[in-house]
């Protein structure tokens, strides 16, 4: 089972990467449709499970030695995410978005490859997937809303997105508009104690659960019926994802944390001069490593990294086909 804590691992420090899905690491790693499985077995049926069966009949139901060793494993690379991967995104971004932008090219010719035979309905849906990826990634920021209704579908949204490989969770948030509703009440919840915002929270909470739960039996039930229209699909999902994760990109509208307010940026760099912690990227420009004005290009040392990321894929396919 080290080998589930090391992908679950992996799947952490990628939910902490703004644009890199966790989706997209249980996907190349060979445990995207047993993950579907363990969520979708988390449902009323287990109460007639648990009366039958005990707790071992549950356990053994949502395969619970592997979904432990998996959450234990996001955990570790969670913490490890937030305090290695962020740091070296701030010192060093452009090798390290140059790492995930090879990561996810190959990563969409491994899921490519796994389709027998191609026609028009499965290039029909790799477009598709492109589009609605692309589409969102390029999409201007809503106004969020603290109604409890919207509260419970951005919950939905974002967790459904956050299985989805290509797609982050928190970048859909921040489209919504909901980021920092929620970001917010959190933080109240933590600092005040507040119980308004526990209601948000709680709401929000229902609502993953309900898009976790039934994405994953949307998702399962297309792959068991349409398996590689679905893997074009999501392959188109990843190639039009890439358009977040360029590892040249000139900001040009940030939020402010706490407040909410948009300012837009004329000078790129002027972004350099905010202090970090207090506004959220909302908006980037890709550029060419000449025109890269958030500091040094690395250009050099990104080409390496990229390299090393669609590399790094392959051995892993390689790993996964040795240990079956």
């Amino acid at each position: 089972m080290i080998s589930t804590i090391l992908k679950g691992a992996a799947m952490g420090v990628a939910e902490v990467i703004p644009g890199v899905s966790g989706g997209t690491i249980a996907f190349i790693t060979g445990i995207y449709e047993r993950l579907l499985l363990c969520i979708k077995a988390v449902n009323p049926s287990l109460i007639k499970t648990f009366k039958n069966e005990g707790i071992k009949g549950v356990w053994n139901a949502v395969d619970g030695t592997f979904l432990a060793f998996l959450i234990g494993g996001m955990f570790m690379g969670i913490v490890t995410g937030i305090f290695g991967v962020t740091y070296l995104l701030e010192q060093y971004p452009t090798p390290v978005w140059g790492f995930f932008f090879g990561l996810i090219i190959a990563s969409s010719i491994y899921i490519a490859k796994q389709i027998p035979q191609w026609n028009i309905a499965k290039w029909l849906g790799l477009i598709i997937g492109f589009v609605i990826a692309f589409g969102i990634t390029v999409i201007a920021p809503s106004e969020g809303s603290d109604n409890l209704l919207m509260i419970f579908i951005a919950g939905t949204i974002a967790i459904s997105a956050l299985i989805l490989p290509g797609i982050s969770g928190s970048f859909m948030l921040l489209l919504m508009g909901m980021y920092t509703i929620i970001v917010s009440a959190a933080k109240s919840l933590l600092e005040n104690h507040d119980m308004a915002s526990l209601t948000v929270l709680v709401v929000f909470a229902l609502g993953c659960l309900v898009g976790l739960t039934g994405f994953s039996r949307v998702l399962t039930w297309l792959l068991q019926k349409y398996k590689y229209i679905t893997f074009a699909v999501l392959t188109g999902f990843m190639l039009g994802s890439l358009n977040k994760i360029w590892p040249w990109r000139n900001i040009t509208e940030v939020m402010d944390k706490e407040s909410g307010v948009l300012t837009k940026l004329f000078e790129s760099k002027d972004a350099l001069t905010l202090p970090v912690d207090s506004f959220k990227i909302i908006s980037e420009a890709n550029v060419l490593p000449m025109a890269y004005e958030m500091g040094q290009p690395l250009t050099l040392i990104t080409i390496v990294s990229a390299i090393i990321g669609f590399v790094s894929v392959f051995l892993l396919e390689r790993s996964n086909q040795s240990t079956h």
